[in-house]
């Protein structure tokens, strides 16, 4: 039989009032008593009741995370992180998949609210004004996105995206295509910023695109950078790189040779890819880990100072054989 709150009461020697408050309201209970109790419960195996404890609370013990694509590799890592410090934290974790649309992310956030403590929204595609539409439905964390006076975990992409250019410079390149990815993704706006680097080297850049952050939106994108008379090419993602290093490939363009190829994330496939793709790698279970620990923090400190609210990771690029010295015309 599972053990019950009445049989810690009984062995701890307090009453089931005291438990109950040992495990929902600590700070009533004092530290000694509180200690014994939590001591006693592990020591027999007891687990509260997530329902019960709610309806004491307020507080459903769950946690929502919204991402653009589930098919992306890209996220089931950042997930891995959340849901290794939700488990942690004694939270159970919700996903949704907005397939990329901003409304239906919305409408996710906004039935979610119901079923949890809090959402983390994971590059989020809305726009200012539909995000105005869901802050105050419930907590809320970001992951590469900024918005002002909320919690948010962000990847350094532009300072990455230096890094990559700083690399193809080195290499010789001096005309680069950028395939930017979706309109909505703040992450494409730091890519972008990161691209002004580019002045130092006296690289000219040529930006393609929106493309949609998928391995079908590389073959149209490899041949609009061909005709470009581009050296090398900077893709969004990983996936849209992959993409256009299969392009190439059918086209006859060899890679490093003719065509070197960047991509970002460094999703496992990256390193399996003929040549292996040279990448910028994300801190995706850091971030997710990052994410929980926020938003655990903006549930249960009241005040928190406005440095508690952001966690920056930085990026590293990770140089593979698809990139080399430029081409010579």
């Amino acid at each position: 039989m599972p053990v019950t709150i009445q049989d810690v009461a009984r062995e701890a020697g307090v009453s089931v009032s005291t438990v109950s408050r040992a495990f929902t309201v600590p700070d009533l209970v004092k530290d000694e008593t509180r200690q014994h109790v939590l001591h006693t419960a592990e020591r027999l195996g007891y687990r509260p009741n997530r329902a019960a404890r709610g309806l004491i609370t307020g507080k459903t013990g769950n946690f929502g995370v919204i991402v653009p694509d589930l098919s992306n590799p890209f996220f089931p890592t950042v997930l891995k992180g959340v849901q290794a410090r939700a488990r942690e934290a004694d939270y159970a974790v919700f996903l949704a998949d907005c397939d990329e649309n901003a409304t239906e992310e919305i409408a996710l956030v906004q039935a979610m609210a119901k079923q949890v403590d809090g959402v983390i929204l994971c590059s989020s595609r809305m726009s200012p004004s539909q995000l105005e539409r869901v802050v105050g439905t419930t907590s809320l964390v970001f992951i590469n996105r900024q918005v002002r006076d909320h919690p948010t975990v962000l990847m350094g992409a532009a300072g990455g995206m230096r890094q990559a250019i700083d690399h193809l410079a080195a290499l010789g390149h001096r005309r680069v295509a950028f395939l930017n990815g979706p309109k909505a993704s703040w992450s494409n706006r730091e890519r972008r910023r990161g691209l002004r680097h580019s002045a130092r080297h006296d690289m000219e850049i040529v930006e393609l695109g929106p493309f949609a952050p998928r391995f079908e939106a590389g073959p149209h994108a490899a041949d609009l950078a061909i005709a470009e008379g581009v050296t090398a090419i900077i893709a969004f993602n990983d996936l849209l790189a992959l993409g256009v290093m299969s392009r190439l490939a059918d086209r006859g363009v060899s890679v490093p040779g003719e065509m070197s190829v960047v991509g970002f994330d460094d999703i496992p496939m990256a390193g399996m890819a003929t040549p292996p793709l040279t990448t910028v790698a994300m801190q995706n279970e850091r971030a997710g880990r990052a994410a929980v620990d926020l938003l655990v923090n903006l549930l249960t400190v009241s005040g928190a100072e406005a440095g508690d609210l952001r966690r920056e990771l930085d990026c590293q690029l990770i140089v593979r054989a698809s990139t080399g010295v430029a081409a010579r015309s």
